[in-house]
């Protein structure tokens, strides 16, 4: 049995992520998949797992993330809020440097809805003078 260190929720535009922090060897689930076939993209890995490269925790723990909702970039950032968060409740002191480079805030832009009579969100019909 694996003792849980900190539990964090995160979020970015639609997706929302629910990390676990676990002892172990840096290894990382996302949805029960292995985090190399559900995020193929390495950059996109690299910035989810970039609270843990600036605290120097890098294979100290292992994660067990629940994501849904949005696409693979909105996700990644979710997840990159949560793990932020769980460690902060794992060790305080690390959040001046989580903070300093911006892991802790939400980013908070999401799809603008379509209006009614308007081809868009911000798009309008052609104007016709005569």
């Amino acid at each position: 049995m694996v003792k849980e260190i900190a539990a964090a929720t995160g979020r970015r535009k639609t997706a929302v992520a629910r990390v676990r922090l676990m002892s172990g060897d840096g290894k990382c689930v996302i949805n029960d998949v292995d985090s190399v076939k559900y995020i193929p993209s390495e950059a996109l890995r690299n910035y989810m797992l970039q609270p843990l490269v600036i605290t120097n925790m890098k294979g100290k723990f292992d994660l067990a993330v629940s994501v849904k909702g949005g696409g693979v970039s909105g996700q990644s950032g979710a997840v990159r809020h949560a793990l932020s968060r769980a460690l902060i409740m794992s060790d305080a002191s690390l959040r001046d440097a989580l903070k300093k480079a911006g892991c802790l805030t939400r980013d908070s832009r999401m799809k603008e809805r379509k209006k009614p009579g308007q081809p868009g969100a911000r798009k309008r019909f052609q104007f016709s003078k005569r």
